[in-house]
């Protein structure tokens, strides 16, 4: 899986980027990436993909911790709504 695809808005890489950013805006920063991860795509699978891109550089910034929590924690949402989630007469 190419990191493209595992972060494309570049959340996760910006995030690392940002001096003296705190565990609660990588908290907040990994919700809206969670969010926006394309359909098809193993959130759990892409958080793999982005630790081995940016832990080993960074191994006591808070985004690698709230990523090695997710990876723990991260449920692959259903996505609900429209006219499937509709009961059918």
């Amino acid at each position: 899986m190419d990191l493209s695809h595992c972060d494309p808005k570049g959340l996760i890489h910006e995030s690392y980027r940002i001096e003296g950013i705190t565990a609660a805006e990588c908290r907040s920063i990994f919700l809206d990436w969670a969010l926006s991860v394309p359909e098809g795509i193993d959130s759990r699978d892409a958080i793999e993909v982005l630790l081995s891109a940016f832990a080993a550089q960074a191994p006591d910034h808070p985004m690698t911790q709230v990523l090695q929590d997710g990876r723990v924690k991260m449920a692959n949402p259903r996505r609900r709504g429209g006219w499937r989630s509709r009961p059918r007469d």
